[in-house]
């Protein structure tokens, strides 16, 4: 197989060749098709994470070893599967969505499919090798969904945009339909989040972004109401063009500044969910807290079950797409120089030859 991989963090991406594996037990090797880049790969790509005044988070800190494919948004065909998975249903040439946040799979929680929680994350394209490659294996038949009638690069943003944000939502539902919801954040997560919440019915969805070409996306994705952020009164705008104090913010960037003023427009009662990666630290009047009985919770990445129903809400057509740019697999290095200069609209899906 051949593999795009992070040999040096902030280095170009170098071609590797390296053993097709062979799956064993549960496996089932897949060859990819599909393969978006997400914002989390670029943080993997520099090697840190910004914790503010607790310094940096290094790529050895969380465990990952290079060279590594990344790539975790994944597509691919069923090739062969390893002897414990007979019976699964599985036939070659069966295109799948890979859930790439899998664990151990012995854990109360990845017994219980919450996998993401695990406590010993062997996540693809983070802990192992990913999307950018010819190949990949999956743990076992549980975490592959079938694309079925969707288009498979749009299919593969699911996998960590499409449950992410479904993920979040999930924790700040239900809400009224009219009841302003803050999106902060108009890039692939942020037009997902808008496409997951119209197809679960909500009407009023607030976005927030610096960028005006994609508030305007974001505006043609259906928002309702956006505000360009930027300056001291971002705030005071957000809850000006909500109609008050909102009950949920969803912070698709989590960043100082956006943190900030996510947690300035709560009403009493409301919450936010930090979803973002972006880095940086919030400091909390802490009496507000219990005096507002606000909630402030992480949401990360999302379990199989999300992944399961998600996609079926796209498939029977509830769930409109975002915008796709599609590159080859063998230009994985471009596509991030390019989603890193902030130059992407949606979401950039690497395809095979």
């Amino acid at each position: 197989m051949r593999a795009w991989s992070v040999v040096e963090t902030g280095k170009p991406l170098q071609a590797l060749d390296l053993p097709t594996p062979e799956p064993t037990g549960k496996q089932v090797l897949l060859e990819i098709t599909h393969a978006g880049v997400c914002h989390s790969d670029l943080h993997i790509w520099e090697g840190e994470y910004d914790l503010g005044s607790r310094g940096k988070m290094k790529l050895a800190d969380r465990g990952v070893v290079l060279p590594l494919a990344m790539g975790h948004e994944i597509v691919g065909k069923v090739v062969k599967w390893g002897p414990e998975a007979n019976g699964a249903g599985l036939k070659p040439g069966d295109h799948m969505i890979v859930f790439p946040w899998v664990g151990c799979g012995k854990c109360a929680s990845c017994v219980a499919e919450e996998d993401n929680m695990c406590l010993q994350p062997r996540s693809l394209g983070v802990y192992q090798n990913g999307g950018y490659a010819t190949h990949v294996v999956a743990p076992e038949p549980r975490h592959l969904v079938p694309v079925g009638n969707l288009d498979p690069a749009l299919a593969a943003t699911y996998a960590c945009s499409g449950i992410t944000v479904y993920s979040a939502i999930n924790k700040v539902l239900p809400l009224p339909p009219q009841e302003a919801i803050a999106v902060v954040g108009a890039g692939g997560l942020g037009l997902n989040a808008i496409a997951v919440l119209k197809a679960l019915g909500h009407k009023r969805i607030l976005v927030v972004d610096v960028s005006a070409e994609k508030l305007e996306a974001a505006k043609q994705a259906g928002a309702t109401d956006t505000v360009l952020a930027g300056g001291t009164d971002t705030t005071k705008r957000i809850v000006e063009a909500a109609g008050g104090q909102l009950a949920a913010v969803i912070d698709l960037v989590n960043g100082t500044e956006t943190a900030r003023f996510a947690f300035d427009a709560l009403r009493k009662g409301g919450k936010l969910v930090m979803v973002g990666l972006f880095g940086g630290e919030l400091s909390v009047p802490l009496p507000l807290v219990p005096i507002r009985a606000l909630t402030i919770q992480g949401s990360y990445v999302g379990n199989p079950k999300e992944l399961r129903a998600l996609v079926d809400i796209a498939q029977q057509g509830k769930l409109p797409g975002i915008p796709i740019t599609r590159m080859p697999l063998d230009q994985a290095d471009a596509a991030l120089n390019r989603l890193k200069d902030g130059k992407v609209v949606g979401r950039i899906v690497l395809t095979a030859a």
